[in-house]
């Protein structure tokens, strides 16, 4: 195939070792690569339960009693249970909204949701660094889409301005999409001051807040917590991947909304319901997250740490408010690899890394997730490594030996 597309372009000097790594044993933030212990920053278990005891010992029993094949079929057929509905109920009280529904997938969940919510004659305003959910998701709606600048709310003035001219002559309604967490660069979106233009604009609002939900707020029930607005969010859709440690999502919003998608969301109709343990693991995780407060504020003892460590020395980790801890360095795809290489071999440092077209040209994100798991003694040897390396790229070691080719296809 001639075009590989804009990652597939890098396969030939990275498969394998930057691109489908294979990280090996329990996860933690510790495990092996390659055969080598390493200190693994790069999953989303933000509040440790991934591998906690109780966690381990509910998914356990709930796959003894049930098996991953129950329920079968689609839950409008044939696939509803009794466990499926109270953890719809306690995601919904959680996140103060009347009613929820899950989803098999959170990106799948997300594009079958705008898919449902707007027609041709409605309008959709959002965010230009909405993930790629929203975006295949606006691809497949006949609506007129406007786009605002990341966060520039004087933008979304205008766009609203456009979006409100357009659904007057087509009789239609406003969608504002944006997320909680953004979850490459770890910025937060303006909830409040999004809902403020309510008082001007007549729209309802979509979130995304896969990375907010479980870390941010008072109880952890996400960035409209956080911003006291929770109540202004319409739609409030998050996933199980990130701090629940599991598989699938949710959308929670009033009861005729969500009774409205239970019964038009192709996504979920046309898909077998989702597996008992799942269902049954979601519900104790989400306990622990609701009675034992100390998940979070370890989380937050990490980030803390970790997100000033690195600012006194010097990093610039751009304008995060949340866990998401981006590291921004300056260099091109050459010096990406060797410093990944370097870091990974030399230091036992595992982490993500970001190059354009992601991120701009001569731009190197270095993409760090701290969780509850970690220690500060983890903290300590991350800053200290991060410095060392930021020094090599500094003087150029990096540029002078090219591609770092790691093709182990």
């Amino acid at each position: 195939m001639q075009h590989q597309g804009p990652l597939g372009q890098y396969s030939d000097i990275g498969h394998g070792y930057y691109f489908f790594p294979k990280l090996e044993g329990e996860i933690s933030p510790h495990m092996n690569f390659m055969g080598k212990p390493v200190l693994n920053w790069s999953l989303n278990n933000y509040l440790g339960l991934a591998n906690h005891p109780e966690v381990r010992k509910a998914d356990a029993e709930a796959a003894a009693k049930y098996g991953m094949a129950a329920p079968m079929g689609a839950r409008m057929m044939s696939g509803q249970t009794k466990y499926h509905e109270e953890l719809e109920n306690r995601l919904a009280s959680f996140v103060k909204k009347e009613a929820a529904y899950l989803l098999n997938y959170g990106y799948q969940g997300m594009v079958s949701i705008i898919d449902c919510l707007v027609g041709r004659n409605d309008a959709i305003v959002y965010d230009s660094e909405s993930h790629a959910c929203i975006l295949d998701g606006l691809r497949l709606v006949f609506s007129k889409r406007f786009v605002f600048p990341h966060n520039d709310i004087e933008n979304l003035k205008k766009q609203l301005e456009r979006a409100t001219r357009l659904v007057e002559k087509t009789g239609g309604g406003i969608l504002v999409i944006t997320e909680g967490v953004f979850g490459m660069a770890g910025d937060l979106g303006k909830l409040d001051e999004i809902v403020a233009l309510k008082k001007q604009y007549k729209f309802r609002l979509l979130v995304d807040d896969a990375h907010g939900f479980g870390t941010m707020g008072k109880t952890g029930a996400g960035v409209g917590e956080y911003f006291g607005v929770q109540d202004e969010i319409d739609v409030y859709f998050s996933t199980f991947a990130k701090a629940m440690a599991g598989i699938g999502g949710f959308v929670a919003s009033r009861k005729d909304v969500i009774w409205y998608l239970m019964y038009n969301m192709r996504s979920q109709i046309y898909a077998k319901s989702l597996p008992m343990p799942m269902v049954i693991g979601a519900l104790k995780r989400l306990e622990m997250l609701q009675t034992d407060p100390s998940h979070k504020e370890k989380l937050w003892t990490i980030v803390r740490a970790l997100q000033d460590g690195l600012r006194n020395k010097g990093f610039n980790l751009g304008n995060t408010l949340s866990p998401v801890t981006p590291v921004f360095l300056q260099g091109g795809v050459a010096e990406a690899t060797q410093l990944t290489y370097d870091m990974r071999e030399n230091y036992g440092i595992f982490c993500s890394i970001v190059v354009y077209p992601v991120v701009p040209k001569d731009v190197i994100m270095l993409r760090i997730i701290p969780t509850a798991a970690h220690t500060l003694d983890d903290v300590k040897r991350t800053i200290e490594a991060f410095a060392e390396v930021k020094n090599k790229l500094d003087n150029g070691t990096y540029q002078k030996s090219g591609i770092a080719a790691m093709n182990l296809r």
